[in-house]
């Protein structure tokens, strides 16, 4: 590790994150489960593959355009599940809460989460509760684990990944962390943005019964599509190539990236997956993206490449190219 202590910035999803996952935690709690490094564990239980996950949820502002804290914790849990191939059945809950908050907003974000739960077929069937001092919890966090059955044949992993895979996203990126920073720096009155928080289990669902090659899937949540993409490419080992003008970016969030100086390529997303799929399937897995109502702004966005230097290569607008690897920095703490 080239720090002795915790940054903000090794929470961004970027590479100080990937040196703390792969330096710290994965030396002393190895397994082949964690191996992987994969959004769940899928593990073997008798006969049935499950998919297990976990995730915390420390969000500032607690409630933002399109969403909030709780309806977030839901989304991310289902998402995680749902792209190893999972459908998604249970999820835990358990609420940090700092003394203080009212308990109106507890009970409006509790409702939010059971919700977002029954739209995404899913229950909350366990959870727990701890009240901290005031200053010791900005509000409220909250951890959920979620537990789904595996019934997609095939297995969803970066290492499934083959020369030629067709690249595609669900829609318009960095939609979330547009409207968290619009609503942290009060730039409703320019443009209000919405968070495209939502439940993928169903798309994902469509998009995996449409195609027996769909041999990887990812939500770029933190970090963005340049991260997630830039991360499965050293993974892979693969050349991936991305065309700038295929990226969709809604012209609200172009214009919030303008005035704040950031790259919407790595601004966090909280409804889109990631698609890696053989490119004679990629016509009917858009097909079917764009038939649902989380996936209407589904495009093709680039190729898979032979084994070489894992890295990701943006094809720029000008015509020109640049190598795009994760960021090092925080571009916006505390967005999910």
């Amino acid at each position: 590790m080239r720090h002795e202590r915790i940054l903000l910035e090794h929470g961004s999803g970027g590479l100080l994150s990937h040196e703390l996952i792969t330096e710290v935690f994965l030396p002393l709690l190895r397994n082949p489960h964690l191996e992987r490094l994969e959004d769940s564990a899928v593990l073997t239980v008798g006969e049935r593959s499950i998919c297990f996950t976990t995730d915390s949820y420390v969000i500032d502002p607690l409630f933002f355009p399109g969403g909030d804290i709780g309806s977030l914790a839901v989304h991310g849990t289902v998402n995680d599940l749902a792209v190893c191939g999972g459908r998604p059945l249970f999820i835990s809950a358990g609420f940090i809460i700092e003394e203080g908050l009212p308990l109106e907003d507890l009970r409006r974000i509790t409702l939010s989460m059971a919700e977002a739960a029954r739209k995404a077929g899913v229950a909350v069937v366990t959870g727990d509760t701890k009240v901290v001092a005031r200053g010791a919890a900005d509000g409220l966090f909250i951890n959920t684990s979620g537990i789904g059955l595996v019934e997609y044949p095939h297995p969803l992993s970066v290492k499934s990944i083959e020369a030629g895979d067709a690249v595609i996203v669900s829609g318009t990126v960095g939609d979330h962390g547009a409207a968290v920073l619009s609503r942290r720096r009060e730039l409703g009155v320019i443009s209000e943005v919405l968070s495209d928080s939502a439940p993928l289990n169903g798309l994902i669902a469509a998009i995996l019964a449409a195609s027996p090659r769909v041999h990887c899937m990812r939500d770029p949540t933190r970090g963005g599509l340049g991260a997630i993409l830039a991360e499965i490419a050293k993974q892979s080992g693969r050349l991936i190539e991305i065309r700038e003008k295929d990226v969709p970016v809604r012209e609200e969030v172009r214009g919030i990236c303008e005035i704040l100086g950031f790259d919407p390529l790595f601004l966090a997303n909280e409804g889109k997956v990631v698609v890696f799929c053989h490119p004679g399937d990629a016509d009917r897995v858009l097909e079917v993206m764009r038939g649902h109502e989380y996936g209407r702004e589904a495009a093709l966005i680039g190729s898979v490449g032979e084994r070489e230097r894992g890295r990701l290569v943006l094809r720029t607008v000008i015509g020109s190219s640049r190598e795009v690897d994760l960021p090092v920095g925080e571009l916006v703490p505390r967005i999910c």
